[in-house]
């Protein structure tokens, strides 16, 4: 019943049913396959959107062009807070999205994409693969019946763009913030109003007062939408989240139809859109902040008390939803535990490092 509403909801009961097989039924070799994917990500994020268009155009040319990938933009066959539902009755056959949009679905879906005071890209990168993060994240999505790839991530983000300065924890309350997910919960915790705005209206509802803050990815997406103009206050660091992993959502029977050789495939291409997006980001923020500075952005990083307040608020809400889902009381230890190996490391040598050159190397030298 819920599959036949949802359909109805979307107007795609008629084009329902999974992939096109234009091959013969018998068996071959090497079928022809034509998948359908649904994008959640707006023209106004055109380096997360490329994900999908990398892993369409890998499987082609791995495939010789017989395992074919159509992308539809957000909207234009599901609404992009749909795709999990899209791809789970397999009105699409994947979809590429990030798991935080469906914190109100299972909040223990957001550890496949970021939360507050988590992993950086590496780390949640590492655990994905080499700890028990895909494992354990597989098993959460099998009763959607969805395989997840990680498929991207934008690295390490911003805190926003605040009319307001914020120099206490006091001037966060009553403030309406845009933001998503998981920050949701936390920044109500902590007195904001977290407000739901489209992307592309952000700009108007800063700039009539419907919200007070922006928190979107950062300088490299931002810019395209210059908030700078009517919220000149940057803040720094997004703590909501110290990265955002975008996955690939596939729909589980569409993938058990697939040769072998098409199922490496699409995991080699959500690989390399991966690899990827993580360079395009690493590129494109620095030169990107250092434009938006020189047209009034003000670069402020966040008062350590608030941060620490987000961090207490951060743990109350871990607590109280472990206490209720066990699912995702295990993934947020299974998280944690890894953060705590890593963190050790990455602060003795990547940060040292990092650190080191930023002191020691100048511009040109």
């Amino acid at each position: 019943m819920r599959r036949r509403a949802f359909l109805k909801q979307t107007a795609l009961g008629a084009a329902a049913g999974g992939a096109a097989v234009a091959a013969p039924v018998f068996a071959q070799e090497a079928p022809a396959v034509a998948w359908r994917l649904a994008s959640s990500f707006p023209d106004e994020s055109p380096t997360m959107s490329a994900g999908a268009e990398d892993v369409a155009r890998y499987v082609s040319e791995v495939t010789d062009g017989r395992f074919t990938i159509e992308i539809y933009p957000a909207g234009d066959l599901v609404q992009p807070g749909q795709i999990l539902e899209a791809v789970q009755y397999r009105v699409v056959d994947c979809g590429h999205t990030a798991s935080t949009r469906y914190f109100d679905t299972d909040p223990a879906l957001s550890f496949d994409a970021g939360v507050p005071f988590g992993l950086n890209t590496r780390q949640m990168h590492a655990w994905m693969l080499q700890g028990e993060g895909l494992a354990l994240t597989r098993v959460l999505f099998d009763k959607y019946n969805i395989l997840n790839f990680p498929c991207g991530y934008t690295g390490a983000q911003m805190g926003g763009w605040f009319r307001p300065e914020i120099k206490t924890v006091d001037d966060l309350r009553g403030l309406k913030v845009k933001a998503g997910g998981f920050a949701r919960a936390v920044l109500a915790r902590m007195g904001a109003i977290p407000v739901a705005v489209p992307v592309a209206e952000t700009y108007a509802a800063l700039e009539q007062g419907v919200v007070d803050a922006v928190a979107w990815i950062g300088p490299y997406d931002d810019e395209s939408l210059a908030l700078y103009k009517v919220a000149r206050n940057y803040y720094f660091p997004g703590w909501w989240a110290g990265t955002l992993q975008l996955s690939l959502y596939v729909n589980q029977d569409a993938y058990d139809e697939l040769p072998k050789p098409y199922q490496s495939a699409l995991a080699l291409a959500c690989n390399m859109a991966t690899g990827n997006m993580i360079a395009k980001y690493d590129a494109g923020n620095p030169q990107a902040l250092r434009r938006l500075v020189s047209r009034g952005a003000q670069l402020k990083a966040f008062p350590r008390p608030l941060l620490q307040a987000g961090y207490e608020a951060s743990l109350a809400v871990y607590k109280e939803i472990s206490a209720k889902n066990p699912m995702f009381k295990k993934l947020y230890e299974s998280m944690t535990a890894f953060r705590d190996m890593e963190a050790p490391w990455f602060r003795l040598a990547e940060g040292s490092f990092d650190n080191l050159m930023t002191t020691l190397a100048q511009p040109g030298s």
